[in-house]
């Protein structure tokens, strides 16, 4: 992953992790760093679904930096393909780190996501 991934994409998620997130070796816990990522891919794939939606794997994740606590973390998330029922959303991880603003890649991951209808069955995506 590189930063021009996510050039000219709005972050959907812009967070800073607290001492609480901070692990033995003080560095963000991998869990925590999931977790903000399953949040944003789901508001992604909620929008694109109109509706409810359940995650149902985790193709690829990769730690490329540990994030630390002072960084300011941004989560792009971006829809990469369509099925009928399900969506793979691709997410990416930036931290912003120092007075330099330095930009660091943390982590990217492809998430799939089903729509979901009133019986949390999946259902078909709407028409684009």
């Amino acid at each position: 992953m590189t930063i021009d991934n996510v050039k000219g994409r709005e972050p959907i998620l812009r967070v800073v992790p607290q001492p609480r997130d901070i692990n033995a070796n003080g560095h963000i816990f991998g869990g925590w760093i999931l977790s903000q990522m399953d949040i944003a891919s789901g508001i992604v794939a909620q929008r694109e679904a109109r509706g409810a939606v359940a995650t149902v794997a985790v193709d690829r994740m990769e730690f490329i930096a540990p994030m630390l606590l002072q960084d300011l973390v941004s989560v792009y998330a971006w829809v990469e393909r369509r099925g009928r029922t399900s969506l793979a959303i691709r997410i990416a991880v930036i931290a912003t780190r120092g007075v330099d603003e330095e930009k660091i890649p943390l982590t990217e991951g492809l998430f799939t996501f089903v729509a979901l209808d009133e019986n949390h069955r999946p259902r078909p995506l709407p028409e684009k």
